[in-house]
């Protein structure tokens, strides 16, 4: 790995700091996080703007220092983050562009790239809690169509979304089809008949999150991504994604609410508290780190035949959801008294909307066991392990 910034690199750094800095104090403020469609147009606007720029691809395609160093220069000017494209920018597009056929990368990729088109992810499922083979929504072939009929929860942005990454099991589970195999993945068209969305809302107020009832919904056989009953494959790939590199600005953003943290903290007179100070010193040292495993995915991921994250991203997953949360604690501390539970501040929204983050793109239970299991080598869980 040499993620050393060649002239190259630093040419570009100054020529999007430069850029940041003309359209940034044009843009609108953003709307609150009850209002989606109002975060739609924002996200997709602003999406259109890098596109126009130059900058569209940048989430996949450019070199991985160059992404670093978009994320490095958006997060420093306060620029918008993917918000409403985070699926189909982070996830669903790179899984397409490693999975599908020509003519699905000629169909889907760019209309992401240029903020035409949001997708939704339509992984969860009632019932099945974290275990994602559990799925049960299921698809009959007739013909060129897949029927599907069932239901989804936690499927993020589907009450603004214009594709749905969706899993559906399409042989039942045998004993010679175990729960891993007979699913597939395709892409699901939102406006197609048969499809009702429930926005559920979060503790936030936000509606990102939607319940989804499938009643016999018609998908072509040509929106299959990968072969049929082999979705689970696919779907590592999409996870891989998620988990190794969608949450990379993150990771930015992080360290700099935690300079924001450290301020706030001298100027309030909290900083004479030696516990919090070495909170936050702990907290730096934790974010460094993770900035640094940030780079050796995103550059294993570039450097990789496949293009596609090791399971270097569980790793990651599991240590940054547990830092972001215990980030927004020390927020509630520094802000103390009522001000830490003021829904009107931006901590506040962030420290509840930092706890489904041990939950979502797999808990950290999940997590766990794919570390000791693939890096560590230790025994299955379950039968025969532990």
């Amino acid at each position: 790995m040499d993620l050393t910034y060649t002239e190259e690199e630093e040419a570009f750094r100054a020529r999007l700091r430069e850029w940041l800095g003309r359209v940034l104090p044009a843009l609108p403020p953003k709307p609150s996080p009850a209002d989606w469609p109002g975060r739609r147009a924002y996200d997709t606007g602003w999406q259109r703007r890098l596109y126009d720029a130059g900058y569209g691809d940048v989430h996949w395609g450019a070199s991985p220092t160059t992404r670093l160093i978009f994320l490095e220069e958006t997060e420093r000017a306060g620029a918008p983050y993917v918000g409403a494209n985070f699926v189909g920018l982070l996830h669903a597009g790179p899984t397409i562009a490693t999975e599908g056929s020509p003519e699905q990368r000629e169909r889907w990729l760019e209309p992401v790239l240029r903020g035409d088109e949001v997708w939704c992810q339509g992984f969860s499922e009632p019932d099945a809690g974290s275990d994602l083979a559990a799925l049960r929504t299921r698809a009959r072939r007739e013909g060129d169509t897949y029927v599907v009929s069932g239901s989804k929860i936690w499927t993020s942005h589907a009450e603004v979304a214009d594709w749905c990454e969706l899993l559906v099991r399409t042989t039942p589970v045998s004993e010679a089809t175990p729960k891993h195999r007979g699913i597939t993945w395709l892409a699901l068209p939102m406006d197609a008949p048969g499809i009702t969305v429930r926005p559920l809302r979060t503790l936030a107020g936000s509606t990102e999150f939607a319940e989804m009832f499938l009643d016999d919904v018609r998908i072509p056989v040509a929106n299959r991504v990968g072969a049929e009953d082999d979705g689970w494959r696919v779907t590592m790939v999409t996870l891989s994604f998620e988990r190794g590199t969608a949450f990379v600005g993150e990771v930015v953003a992080c360290r700099r609410v935690l300079g924001e943290l450290a301020a706030h903290a001298r100027k309030s007179g909290r900083w004479d508290d030696a516990v919090l100070r070495r909170e936050l010193a702990l907290l730096a040292a934790e974010f460094s780190a993770l900035w640094r495993l940030t780079q050796w995915n995103v550059s294993e991921a570039q450097h990789s035949a496949s293009g596609v994250p090791g399971v270097g991203g569980s790793v990651f997953k599991l240590r940054y959801s547990h830092a972001r949360q215990r980030l927004y604690d020390v927020a509630a501390r520094v802000a103390g008294g009522a001000s830490a539970l003021d829904a009107g501040q931006e901590w506040t929204l962030d420290r509840l909307s930092s706890l489904s983050y041990t939950i979502a793109a797999g808990t950290s239970q999940i997590q766990r066991n794919i570390v000791a299991e693939r890096i560590l080598g230790l025994p299955k869980s379950g039968k025969g392990g532990r």
